[in-house]
């Protein structure tokens, strides 16, 4: 494997807030959903499967399982496509709409999905070789004027992968086989930025893929049932994911949501510039082990911020991507404040992968590392992936 550098990225993508969200957006509403700038329809939205849908979701699991059916897990935004004619209804995860901020997706689902539909999968967004994810984020942005723009400079793309409807059938009792072959014949003829999944029922093949996908920034890969129905919000299918250990500096944390226990730590890797920079949190802990955490962490606390590594983040309020403190772009209300401590202790976490130079999902806690010296935790220590082309996954993307 190769070694890494430092990059960057900004920090992950939070639940937009409900304010965000124009009244006719809301996937309860009756009333079809127009693009920004396109005149709105009255008339109801009528598909044997309608908005809102929970998507279906997987579990963890360390192993590939020989269950027929294996292809990437693509990293991006989870999005149901609802199609009724010229309406167009995107709907995510969280089961709130994302029309209104990719409108040349819209445009390009009129033009190449069946008239009539329901089609589960993902939007990401490519950029050179692979997968933005950083790009992505900035597309959620409540300036109609900002998502004109950056639908122009950073155009997104959907990847189908499943098909809970078409025309007046809703399929999502079907066996995944039948939906498949049926995604495949509706959409054969689908043109850029509309793409069909690759998939694969050789198990020797989706091993390779594991391997080699993650370098055009894929997120592992997904086994689904071949005999398995579309069952919204249960964790039927299976995701398998890289996992790795890294060896990181805590500079500080923050307090928990409830009281005063530790929410957080605050992580660091030193750079080549011999900076400390902040990589990410760890943040999943039993309540018991939150109140432990300050007794391991108090004889660290007394520290002049000014001598701190993070201490001027104030002063640097324009690297709020890659500073603790700074106010979260995604919520507003919350408190991204931390207390500091002397980056002296170091601990071990477990991690999927990295984009730019943070965490892209939050690692789990393994262990204290007090026989490491925190002035060894760089991002030497850190392997990266094999460069892939996404073009090769994806013709045309």
């Amino acid at each position: 494997m190769a070694r890494r550098g430092s990059g960057r990225r900004l920090c992950r993508v939070r639940a937009l807030s409900q304010q965000l969200l124009r009244p006719e957006e809301r996937l309860g509403s009756a009333r079809r959903v127009a693009p920004p700038g396109a005149a709105r329809q009255t008339e109801p939205m009528d598909l044997p499967v309608m908005p809102p849908v929970a998507p279906m979701l997987a579990k963890s699991v360390s192993e590939i399982p020989d269950v027929g059916h294996v292809e990437p897990k693509w990293d991006g935004f989870r999005t149901i496509v609802f199609r009724d004619g010229d309406e167009v209804v995107l709907g995510s995860r969280n089961e709130r709409p994302m029309t209104r901020y990719f409108p040349e997706l819209v445009d390009a689902l009129r033009a190449n999905l069946p008239e009539r539909c329901v089609v589960d999968g993902e939007i990401v967004v490519a950029t050179g070789d692979g997968l933005d994810f950083e790009a992505l984020q900035q597309r959620i942005h409540p300036a109609e004027s900002r998502v004109r723009l950056l639908a122009a400079q950073t155009p997104a793309s959907f990847i189908a992968f499943d098909l809970l409807a078409l025309g007046n059938e809703d399929l999502m009792g079907r066996p995944f086989s039948e939906r498949r072959d049926r995604l495949v014949a509706a959409l054969a003829d689908v043109e850029a930025p509309i793409h069909v999944t690759p998939a694969t029922g050789d198990l020797a093949v989706a091993r390779e893929w594991f391997e080699t996908f993650e370098g055009a920034g894929l997120d592992g890969v997904i086994a689904k049932p071949l005999a398995g129905t579309y069952q919204p919000n249960k964790r039927t299918m299976f995701k398998i994911k890289h996992e790795r250990t890294a060896d990181c500096v805590v500079a500080g944390f923050r307090w928990h949501k409830s009281g005063p226990v530790v929410g957080s730590l605050l992580l660091g890797l030193y750079g080549e510039d011999g900076d400390l920079h902040h990589v990410g949190v760890t943040a999943s802990f039993p309540m018991a082990r939150r109140k432990t955490l300050l007794d391991d962490l108090a004889p660290y606390r007394d520290v002049d911020l000014s001598a701190h590594p993070w201490g001027g983040w104030a002063e640097h309020a324009a690297q709020a991507g890659q500073l603790p403190g700074a106010a979260s772009r995604w919520n507003a209300g919350k408190d991204l404040s931390f207390v500091p401590v002397r980056p002296e202790l170091v601990v071990e976490v477990a991690y999927d992968h990295m984009e730019g130079d943070r965490f892209r999902h939050i690692p789990s806690f393994r262990r204290w590392r007090p026989d490491r010296d925190p002035r060894s935790c760089t991002f030497e220590q850190l392997e990266v992936p094999v460069s892939f082309k996404l073009s090769d996954i994806l013709p045309g993307a």
